[in-house]
């Protein structure tokens, strides 16, 4: 997937005012990021995550606002290469979540220094909830779980902000760029945490965290080089995030 600059990956409009490089990147995460963190921090002693998914919307639009036909398929919006990836990239986003919930519990337990122990607060699961009414918040929370977040970032962060990047830098620094952005919005879902009504920083666990959301970061990125398609990169996140929730219900 080539991304050098042909000057047609923006629409007519925008290309007027804006470069398709690393500056129109830069605009977008700042544009985004900075929000979404904010709105996350105020879900997050508010209990309102109502935001999160207009946020998320959002940023799956934002490929489709600003960029052409071409540039959508640039970035890779586009049917896979490889459908044969796509199976594997969810089992691989899967085992991602496990091993992280591995490193979590091993290291912190049931604490709140245990990053999923403290997300898993955004679901409100009730206490001693029935198996099968448990069972069936579960599949509400996991099909939202693999449709919005996977859906918005991945065509914000390694769709749209990655192909900005990559027309300046290439697509090893590019990945390391949106990957990082990734990693520490982040940040703002665990690691500057509300407990006990007030703010805590978690410095080493959040410093683990975002390593990991880092590195995961760089597992859908491959994901999306290995199927030529963002359908990779999204399998591969929604089978993570499948894998947390699931390991928020029933193991933690």
């Amino acid at each position: 997937m080539s991304f050098n600059m042909a000057g047609n990956e923006l629409r007519p409009f925008w290309a007027r005012y804006f470069p398709w490089n690393w500056k129109f990147g830069i605009a977008l995460l700042l544009m985004i990021c900075i929000p979404r963190f904010v709105l996350v921090l105020e879900a997050n002693q508010t209990g309102n995550y109502a935001s999160i998914g207009l946020i998320m919307l959002i940023s799956a639009l934002i490929p489709f606002l600003f960029l052409s036909r071409q540039g959508r398929q640039k970035i890779g919006i586009r049917r896979a290469q490889r459908w044969s990836v796509l199976v594997p990239a969810f089992a691989f986003g899967i085992a991602a979540s496990f091993i992280l919930y591995a490193i979590g519990y091993g290291l912190y337990g049931d604490t709140d220094q245990n990053w999923y122990q403290y997300i898993g607060r955004s679901y409100g699961i009730p206490e001693g909830i029935a198996s099968q009414e448990k069972f069936i918040f579960f599949l509400i929370v996991a099909i939202t779980g693999m449709l919005f977040s996977p859906v918005g970032e991945e065509l914000f962060f390694r769709g749209v902000v990655h192909g900005s990047f990559a027309a300046s830098v290439g697509e090893r620094r590019a990945s390391i760029v949106d990957s990082a952005a990734f990693a520490f919005t982040h940040i703002a879902h665990f690691g500057w945490v509300f407990v006990d009504g007030k703010w805590q920083f978690f410095t080493v666990p959040a410093i683990v965290w975002v390593l990991s959301m880092f590195l995961v970061s760089v597992l859908f990125f491959r994901m999306k080089k290995q199927s030529g398609s963002l359908l990779g990169a999204i399998c591969c996140h929604a089978g993570f995030n499948l894998g947390m929730i699931y390991t928020i219900f029933y193991w933690l």
